[in-house]
Order: C-alpha cells, then sequence, then structure tokens
C-alpha cells in the first residue's frame, strides 16, 4: 500500500474518532434522545459526558434515570456505588440509592440509605435545603421534614426551615402541622403574613380555622409579636365573624399607634356584608378614641349613620320614630360641624332619608339647593348633589327644573360617568313624558357608555322603545306605559296600578302584557309586599319565556329570595336558570356570580 493511500486510512480513521468523540461530548443531543425515549443511546452519551465531569450532578443523574428506565439495577447500583466512593460527602447520592431500593421494592434497605443522606447532610443552609428538595423530587416528603428538622437543629434555629416545613406539611394534607409551621415561619419573618395568609386561606377547611385561632390565642400570650394579632383578625374575618375580628383589630390599632385605618377597612367589610352592629362600634370606635384629628373622622361619622339608615331601614321594619332619631343625630352632627366640603356626603345621605323614607321632599331639596352652592364643594359633589336634587324635582313633578339640572351636568363632564347618567336621566324623563325620537336617540349614544350599569339600561329602553313603536304607530299604549312608569317613580302607587289597568283593558292584545306584569311587580316590591311581586315576576316568565322582561323578572325574582324573602335555594336555582336559559342575557354574568357565591364558592 503506498504512503498516498495510508496516510488517507490514518486521516480517515482520525477523522471518525472525532466525530465520535465530538458526538459523546455533545449533551444537547443526549437530551434529545433522553426526551425522545431512546434511553440506550442517551445512557451511553450521559454515562461519557458523566465519567469526563465527574463533579456534574445533571449528568449524573440523567444517566441513572437512564439506567432507572432501562430496568438495567444492577448497572445503576455498580455506577452510584463507585459515585458515593469518589464522593462520600454527597448526601444527595445516598437519596439516588435509596429511590434505586426503592423501585425494586427494597424499603428497609431504601431507607437506611435515606437515614445515611440526612446523617452526612452538611450544617449549613444551602446544603440542608439542597438534601430536602432532592427528598421532595423523589416524592418522600417525610425525610425532607426530617432534613429541615435536623437542618434546624443543626443551625440552632428552630424556625430557620418553619416556611418550608410548612409547605411540606400542606402537600401531606397534615394542617394542624402546617399550622404550627407557618407561625413559626411568621416568629422569625413577619414579610412573609400576606404569603402565610393566602396559603391558609387556599388549604384550610372551615373546620380547622378552630385550630388556628387556638394555637393564635397561646402565641399571643407568651408572644408580643403583633403578626399574630393580625392573623388572629384575618382568621375570623374569613369565617364573617366581624365582632370579634374588631376586638383584634382594635388592639392592633392601639398596640401599634395607628390612625385607624385598619379599623375603618374592616367596619367596610362588616358593612358590606350587612353586620351593621359591628360596622357600627367600628366606625364609632374611630370617632371617638381617634376624634376630628383622625383622617378617617368624618368619614365613619357619615357611615355610621348610613349604617343605622340601612339597619333600620332594610328589614322595613321600622317606626317613624325610630327614623326621627336617626334624622336628628344627622341635624345634631351637622350643626356641630357645619354644612360644607367636609360634611356634604353625610347631607347627600341625610336628603336621601328624607325623601325616601320620612317624606319630607321640600327639606330635601332645600339642604341640596344649598349645598350645591356652598363654596368649596369640590365639583364632582356639586354635580351628584345637582342629580339628586333633579331626582327630587323628577318625583315632586317640576320637569322642567329636572331637565335642566340633568343637562348642566351632561354639559360640564360630558365624557365622564357622571355626565353619562345625567345625560341618561334626562333620557328617560323625556321617555316618560312620551318624546321617544329624542329618548332613543340618547339611549342609542349611550349604549357605549363606559358605565356597565348605564349601557345595560340604555340598550334595554333603545330595544324597548324601538319595539313598541314599530308595533303601534300611534304610540298610545307606550305612552300609558311611560306615564304609569313615572308614577311609579314618583311613588304614586294608585295612579300607577290605574294607568296599567287602562292599558290592560284598552290593548288586550299588545305585545306589552309582560311589561305590565312587570312593572306591577316592581310597585308590589316598593310596597314591600315582596310575595306578590315574586308572583308576577314568575308569571313575565312562565307566560313570557321569549320577551324582553323574561330575563329582567327572573333576576328580580331572584334577588328578592336572596334579599328580602330568605330563601337562598331558590334563589340560587333562580340565578341558574337565567346564565343557563338566557346565556345572552345582561345579567347573565352576574347571575353565574351570585350563583356561586350562594353555593359557598370562593368569588374574588
Amino acid at each position: 500500500m503506498s504512503i498516498f493511500w495510508r496516510k488517507s486510512i490514518f486521516i480517515f480513521a482520525f477523522f471518525i474518532c472525532n466525530i465520535y468523540n465530538l458526538l459523546a461530548q455533545d449533551p444537547n443531543l443526549a437530551a434529545q434522545y433522553y426526551a425522545d425515549g431512546e434511553y440506550e443511546k442517551a445512557a451511553s452519551l450521559y454515562g461519557q459526558l458523566a465519567e469526563r465531569d465527574e463533579r456534574n450532578d445533571y449528568f449524573f443523574n440523567r444517566y441513572i434515570d437512564c439506567l432507572l428506565n432501562l430496568s438495567q439495577y444492577e448497572e445503576c447500583e455498580k455506577v452510584i456505588k463507585k459515585q458515593i466512593k469518589r464522593n462520600p460527602d454527597n448526601a444527595a447520592l445516598y437519596v439516588t440509592y435509596g429511590s434505586l431500593f426503592d423501585r425494586q421494592g427494597r424499603e428497609a434497605d431504601a431507607n437506611l440509605q435515606y437515614d445515611k443522606a440526612i446523617a452526612r447532610m452538611a450544617p449549613d443552609y444551602s446544603a440542608v435545603q439542597m438534601l430536602a428538595n432532592t427528598f421532595v423530587k423523589v416524592a418522600k416528603y417525610d425525610y425532607a421534614a426530617k432534613a429541615y428538622e435536623r437542618g434546624a437543629e443543626k443551625l440552632k434555629d428552630r424556625n430557620r426551615f418553619a416556611y418550608n416545613l410548612g409547605e411540606l406539611y400542606r402537600r401531606k394534607g397534615d394542617s394542624v402541622k402546617m399550622i404550627e409551621q407557618y407561625l413559626h415561619a411568621l416568629s422569625a419573618d413577619a414579610g412573609k403574613l400576606s404569603a402565610v395568609q393566602t396559603l391558609l386561606a387556599r388549604y384550610l377547611a372551615p373546620g380547622d380555622f378552630p385550630e388556628l385561632q387556638k394555637k393564635l390565642y397561646a402565641r399571643i400570650e407568651t408572644d408580643d409579636n403583633p403578626v399574630f394579632i393580625e392573623v388572629l383578625a384575618w382568621s375570623f374575618i374569613q369565617r364573617k365573624d366581624y365582632k370579634s375580628a374588631l376586638r383584634q383589630v382594635k388592639a392592633l390599632d392601639k398596640k401599634l399607634d395607628e390612625n385607624g385605618r385598619r379599623v375603618f377597612e374592616l367596619a367596610s367589610d362588616a358593612a358590606n356584608s350587612r353586620d351593621y352592629e359591628t360596622a357600627i362600634a367600628a366606625y364609632d370606635y374611630i370617632a371617638t378614641d381617634k376624634g376630628a384629628t383622625s383622617p378617617f373622622f368624618f368619614d365613619s361619622k357619615r357611615e355610621s349613620m348610613e349604617c343605622r339608615r340601612k339597619k333600620i331601614t332594610e328589614g322595613y321594619s321600622y317606626t317613624q320614630e325610630e327614623l326621627r332619631v336617626l334624622e336628628s343625630d344627622y341635624d345634631a352632627f351637622l350643626t356641630q360641624y357645619g354644612k360644607g366640603k367636609q360634611t356634604a356626603p353625610i347631607i347627600l345621605n341625610l336628603a336621601d332619608l328624607e325623601v325616601l323614607y320620612l317624606n319630607s321632599l321640600p327639606k330635601a331639596v332645600a339642604l341640596l339647593e344649598q349645598l350645591k352652592e356652598a363654596p368649596g364643594i369640590d365639583r364632582n359633589t356639586a354635580a351628584r348633589a345637582k342629580i339628586n336634587l333633579a331626582d327630587y324635582y323628577l318625583i315632586s313633578g317640576d320637569r322642567w327644573e329636572s331637565t335642566l339640572l340633568y343637562s348642566q351636568v351632561d354639559k360640564e363632564f360630558k365624557e365622564e360617568h357622571l355626565g353619562q347618567e345625567a345625560r341618561f336621566k334626562n333620557a328617560r324623563l323625556s321617555y316618560y313624558h312620551g318624546d321617544f325620537q329624542w329618548a332613543q336617540a340618547q339611549f342609542d349614544v349611550l349604549k357605549s357608555s363606559t358605565s356597565k350599569l348605564i349601557s345595560n339600561d340604555a340598550i334595554d329602553l333603545s330595544v324597548f322603545i324601538q319595539d313598541n313603536l314599530t308595533s303601534d304607530s300611534t304610540g298610545t299604549a307606550i305612552r300609558l306605559y311611560a306615564g304609569a312608569e313615572l308614577m311609579a317613580y314618583q311613588n304614586k302607587f294608585a295612579d300607577a296600578f290605574l294607568k296599567l289597568d287602562t292599558l290592560r283593558r284598552d290593548f288586550p292584545d299588545h305585545s306589552l302584557q309582560d311589561d305590565i306584569l312587570y312593572i306591577e311587580g316592581q310597585l308590589y316590591e316598593k310596597q314591600h309586599k315582596y310575595e306578590k311581586a315574586a308572583e308576577l315576576y314568575q308569571q313575565v316568565y312562565t307566560r313570557f319565556p321569549q320577551d324582553i322582561r323574561a330575563d329582567n323578572a327572573l333576576y328580580a325574582m331572584a334577588q328578592l329570595y336572596e334579599t328580602r324573602l330568605n330563601d337562598p335555594e331558590k334563589a340560587k336555582g333562580l340565578y341558574e336558570k337565567i346564565f343557563i336559559d338566557y346565556s345572552g342575557s345582561v345579567f347573565a354574568i352576574d347571575a353565574r356570580k351570585r350563583f356561586r357565591v350562594l353555593r359557598g364558592d370562593k368569588v374574588q
């Protein structure tokens, strides 16, 4: 053979060997084989990579995984023992060895290796964390907990790994130990409060809260850390026990010398849940204990009186004497602090009380006429006073004063919410008085309102006008109906019923029959005759299931059963019917939310 050919063969062989070596050292190719399930090829490459880089745990662990997937247990044990001999202080290797025994059903041998791993664990934070994570990866949560516990002993810090232990006990479903460890974690780092509360809210069952509270009371007796009072208050709020929560929140407010913010927030939560007694007590605490220097003073006074009003009026079993006492409380406050910028919200609430419950329309009008001209009143408050005042003038029958005030707000707040509300009410006023074309044009513009409520109402009235003017060119029937709605708005119930009776008699075949029943239901509801109102709403959706008032009636009936007739199961069924049978309804989203709340789901 010539020298040329010998050199060529040598170069070719050298080239092939280099390619082989390059392939063997290519972790990307090994990873691809592993991902494709070609464990034999992957094992060959990972074995060479691990041999070349003895300290690379990733290559070694992948090699072991390949051997286990190939059920090559003897080879696997040989490789692990060799690695342990090279690095006997690497605790994670004993976990790997134990996993091999577990794979073969040799539990005693596996546990022996796991115990060795913990015994070899170095006394530093990262070593403990790494070993515990190794145990977690192979689902050995008990041994992961042992690693953390032994690590805490070695580091002489009971709380060092408390949060990690809480996570482990959460995974195991051991709520008692989970609670204990999370509280240890808060002792070490109060900054974990939000994370701990989120986890407790998500994973504690209702029956676990008494255990949490018992442990918290024990902590509070021996530990001055205010974080435990905060968690205790939070735990009561989760169970809607606002009275117990208030005791803790007041204690925190005093202990930390706060300005009442925390108490004010609790009061708002209690008020939203209709626990008016607790809300009033919380607001009064701020007003009395914090005084007029508190930034929450005027808001607390206002909300306290508002809660008193709701407590009296929501049950509709109040007496005029109770209302007069509340009125005198409002008057006394305004006499003491004056009628101006700071007390404006209280004046607005008092005016509502006068109109809605005390039938004192002239006093309400006088209050708001004075308020809208008061110096220093911000533009939003002045606009709100004008809108409410326009409502009151409409109730009294002064159409032109109403439309003037609505128009003023509409002009000043053209693209803002207040302006859209004023425009809607002005258009509705025109609808009440039979100017249907102009009203419908305004409603069509308001369909794109940023306020969902205004948009939905505008769509509803626009469609209603369109449908009824199309079927009745004279507009006589819809004019009667709109007049009845105005009478209902003005609380002239007898006149409203008379108009509806005329409409039913003179137009027996008109498509407004479902609307007549619906507004009659509203009239009875305004008079607190809830059973009769529910009966009429039921007629609407059973007799006219395809007409536009069907979903309105269903929703109104569901609201009655939830809030007035004390039958949440009935309400739940009605809400479900809305989002199933009327999925395109504007009420569908809210109906689904109310259904979930009544079912007991946690809804954000």
